[in-house]
């Protein structure tokens, strides 16, 4: 339905003479697409999201009380079981990129795998109460995000065209932190509710991520959703293999956007510290430390869609670098004397604008630099930097928490994303040709 949009001529020229009715008539369903925001592709994989995070968000919710109250691990300890949880997918996405690449049609089944994967890992921390069998459950569930990620990214990419992606993005990330939203939510009240609280998570996660797995099979097509005249890169088509996936590289856009990435993930503080760090600054009692996620989550939803089309409108390169800006200003505000009642509304408000003004983001300005036939294997490149940076980070926050104190792990991560923004500015991408999506 993008495909006649951006074959239409610009506003205000002159249509053929020779056929002014169906002009005319071509109009008005044009004017039509243009409503229909997004792809039902996008929206049935929105909707695969939402559930998935559902499950998972009430696990995340609770695991880093659960780990640190309950088990007694040390800061550096959860650090190195926090890492894992968000830095193992990044072994696996190239693999999950190429796989989704061979044969074209893929990208669903991929997807699926890793889904189905990370619901299996849920019952089993039932049974783990100590860190070895913990951490390889969280590195399995991780697997199975770093197999569906970068596929799932990819459909989306290939649903849409250059100019709509960061709104459809957005709208799937917005259906996405829908779920993260309700996901703490949940857990807060099943934690109230029973007795065995941390064992009726995990059981009721298992169960949400199954419909999970089952709505995407039903509802997400199985075949390639890319349409005609997508491709924004005007270089010869290139085969899906991993030589050519690792090739991507050369592309000067793509190289700098994943340098970048790196760079800026190497100081950006896990979302579980930031929480831990909230709850010592204001004394939250534990069985209310479940609901801090639900601030971040919701100033994600509200603004995921607004700076979806506003990266459309002005750069996405731009948003990016303006959301690390207001993750700066949160670890400013985790630093300052401010005990204000507005202190915990700011500091989720601005965490939730970090995510959405660069998740979805960062995928919709990579797609530009990346052709068709290597979506996956390109978007998982940039998100395979990104999650090793992360990973490096959560372990090295932990060290410094563990041997100098909370508030030095912080000042010394502020101090390195500051110098980190200001090095991206200058490794601002290129623009692609013939695409509008990063300048």
């Amino acid at each position: 339905m993008y495909v006649a949009d951006s074959r239409a001529g610009t506003p205000g020229s002159p249509a053929p003479a020779s056929a002014p009715a169906s002009a005319e008539g071509a109009a008005r369903p044009r004017a039509g697409r243009r409503r229909a925001a997004v792809a039902p592709t996008v929206l049935a994989l929105g909707t695969v999201s939402l559930i998935t995070d559902v499950s998972s968000e009430m696990v995340t919710a609770v695991l880093p009380l659960y780990l640190v109250t309950g088990l007694g691990l040390s800061p550096l300890g959860f650090g190195l079981l926090d890492g894992i949880y968000n830095g193992f997918s990044a072994l696996v996405r190239l693999a999950g990129g190429h796989l989704a690449d061979r044969g074209g049609g893929r990208h669903k089944w991929v997807a699926g795998a890793g889904y189905a994967l990370s619901a299996a890992c849920k019952p089993l921390l039932l049974l783990a109460h100590t860190l070895t069998p913990i951490g390889l459950i969280l590195a399995a569930d991780r697997t199975g995000k770093g197999l569906r990620t970068a596929p799932r990214d990819a459909l989306i990419s290939l649903s849409s065209t250059s100019r709509t992606r960061g709104r459809a993005f957005g709208v799937h990330r917005a259906m996405d932190t829908a779920g993260a939203l309700f996901g703490p939510l949940v857990a807060f009240l099943i934690l109230r509710a029973t007795v065995d609280g941390y064992d009726a998570v995990f059981t009721v996660s298992f169960c949400v991520a199954v419909v999970g797995v089952l709505v995407l099979v039903l509802f997400v097509p199985g075949g390639s959703t890319r349409p005609p005249a997508t491709t924004d890169i005007p270089h010869p088509t290139p085969r899906p293999t991993l030589r050519a996936a690792l090739a991507l590289l050369r592309r000067p856009a793509l190289r700098r956007l994943t340098v970048c990435a790196l760079l800026l993930g190497l100081a950006t503080v896990s979302d579980s510290f930031v929480y831990l760090l909230l709850q010592r600054r204001l004394g939250v009692p534990d069985r209310w430390f479940a609901l801090l996620p639900l601030g971040t989550a919701a100033a994600f939803l509200l603004l995921a869609v607004p700076l979806g089309r506003l990266a459309d409108r002005v750069g996405r390169w731009r948003v990016f670098l303006a959301g690390h800006g207001a993750l700066l200003l949160t670890y400013g505000l985790l630093l300052s004397s401010w005990h204000g009642t507005a202190l915990p509304y700011a500091v989720l408000v601005l965490h939730g604008g970090f995510y959405a003004a660069t998740d979805g983001v960062l995928m919709a300005a990579a797609s530009d630099s990346v052709p068709d036939e290597l979506r996956s294997s390109g978007l998982a490149l940039v998100q395979t930097g990104q999650a090793l940076a992360r990973f490096v980070c959560s372990i090295g926050f932990g060290a410094a928490w563990t041997a100098w104190g909370d508030r030095t792990a912080l000042t010394a991560s502020a101090l390195a994303l500051a110098v980190c923004a200001l090095f991206s500015l200058s490794l601002r991408p290129t623009r692609p040709p013939r695409s509008e999506g990063l300048a």
